[in-house]
């Protein structure tokens, strides 16, 4: 394999993402490193949330399974994990790493974890409360309802990883970015301050990060933005070289596309400033950026760029915020809209009596009004002949949130004719905020297990 060139894929772009892809590129994408990108905002609070409950968990459900999947042929070829499926518990989430390569007979694999994003201690200690970013909300008001604080690690906190022998880094909270960028460096030796090359590298990973969205996923629209052999959506790689240049491409065979349209829309994707995109490691400049077709499935980067990084990181604060209670119906044939609508005024009415009237609320018609609201909708049916009714409160209590779905739920006899499937959900509500602190105030470690001390 060429070593002066990087091949780098993406395996995952959120927690829930699909395995066969991943499969397909460890077995098929002639890879160094296979990275699985699985943490959201919330991700990490309510994985955070479990860990309370059972102190073994708190990491990536599909963890084992997507494991069980890759670990082998990724081991025979010599391609090096790298995940963020540690999430709240990144320790045992090695442990259990392990455990899938005993099950398999793979006994001389090494996992190193990182350690270190897990700042509530550090956070709640501090003598002069760090404002938060984004929010009415005071740091006094928060700190009784916090759950967790995780601080968005850079590619510098996985080098030290990268270092040893381990053929997988597990962590928690790290910035998606890094977890492509920290290879590069690694592999070509780019020193912390070659902000160019830095950004450069932030680029091919926030193509990568979202995994199929850049190979047609989430750019699909049928008769405008056909997508070929979408069921079967292979997900992407890059082709970097020392100096930082890439081109993005996918597994020859494999469903959708890499082109140009595909990369522009995952280039904008959650960019407020292309010119300051702010991560950990560099500031990214993408206003220059330029994406040329090279082949088929084959787009080629130019024009990243990079500054100095800030002196502080990113913390997302995970807090208590109540609880949700929905409760659904469903109406058909005619008269069907009119009925729906009537089951959601007698909730509202019967939820109103009850002290629920001030609550945040919402009262829609799925497949009428819900995503646009009353009104909006460009192409809302006259009379839509099957609805289904949907309520939804953020209330105090479980107590409440219980009573909400159970009122809807009590639409089948005391409520508009027809109406069927009823379904209720109760849920605590994790909501997140986010603070600046020192990154000097934060430290990082790494720890490397193996059979001698992971079983």
């Amino acid at each position: 394999m060429d070593k002066t060139i990087l091949r780098i894929g993406a395996g995952a772009g959120y927690a829930g993402d699909r395995i066969p892809p991943a499969l397909e590129l460890a077995k098929k994408g002639q890879l160094d490193y296979l990275v699985f990108e699985c943490l959201a905002e919330r991700t990490i609070a309510l994985a955070q949330l479990e860990r309370l409950h059972q102190p073994d968990a708190g990491f990536d459900p599909l963890l084992t399974t997507r494991m069980q999947a890759v670990l082998e042929p990724c081991i025979r070829q010599g391609v090096r994990i790298i995940s963020n499926m540690g999430a709240a518990n990144p320790l045992q989430a090695g442990h259990a790493v392990l455990a899938v390569a005993h099950q398999l007979g793979l006994h001389q694999v090494k996992v190193a974890v990182v350690l270190g994003d897990d700042v509530l201690t550090t956070l709640c200690a501090q003598t002069s409360p760090l404002p938060l970013m984004d929010t009415d909300q005071t740091w006094a008001e928060l700190q009784p309802k916090l759950v967790s604080a995780n601080a968005y690690l850079g590619a510098e906190a996985l080098l030290p990883a990268l270092q040893t022998d381990a053929q997988v880094i597990i962590t928690g909270r790290v910035a998606d970015p890094a977890l492509f960028l920290a290879p590069l460096m690694h592999h070509f030796g780019w020193a912390a301050d070659d902000w160019t090359r830095l950004g450069k590298g932030v680029l091919v990973g926030h193509l990568l990060e979202c995994a199929g969205q850049v190979t047609g996923g989430y750019f699909a629209d049928p008769g405008f933005k056909d997508v070929p052999e979408l069921a079967r959506l292979g997900f992407p790689l890059a082709e970097v070289n020392a100096a930082g240049d890439a081109v993005i491409t996918k597994v020859a065979g494999s469903g959708g596309c890499v082109t140009v349209a595909t990369c522009t829309e995952q280039l904008l994707y959650e960019i407020e400033n292309p010119a300051r995109y702010l991560q950990p490691d560099v500031v990214a400049d993408f206003s220059q950026v330029q994406l040329s077709q090279i082949g088929p499935d084959r787009v080629q980067l130019s024009g990243g760029n990079g500054h100095p990084r800030t002196d502080t990181l990113k913390v997302t604060l995970g807090y208590r915020d109540g609880f949700i209670g929905e409760g659904q119906m469903s109406y058909a044939g005619p008269g069907a809209q009119a009925r729906g609508q009537l089951a959601l005024e007698l909730v509202r009415a019967r939820l109103a009596e009850a002290g629920y009237a001030d609550f945040e609320s919402r009262y829609e018609l799925m497949g009428v009004n819900a995503i646009w609201g009353a009104g909006n909708s460009p192409d809302a049916p006259s009379q839509a002949t099957e609805v289904r009714a949907r309520v939804a409160l953020r209330v105090p209590t479980r107590a409440h949130a219980q009573h909400v779905a159970h009122e809807v739920e009590a639409l089948y006899t005391n409520g508009p004719a027809g109406g069927g499937g009823a379904s209720r959900n109760v849920r605590e509500v994790v909501a997140a905020a986010a603070v600046l602190m020192p990154r000097s105030a934060i430290q990082t470690t790494t720890v490397l297990l193996n059979a001698n001390n992971g079983d």
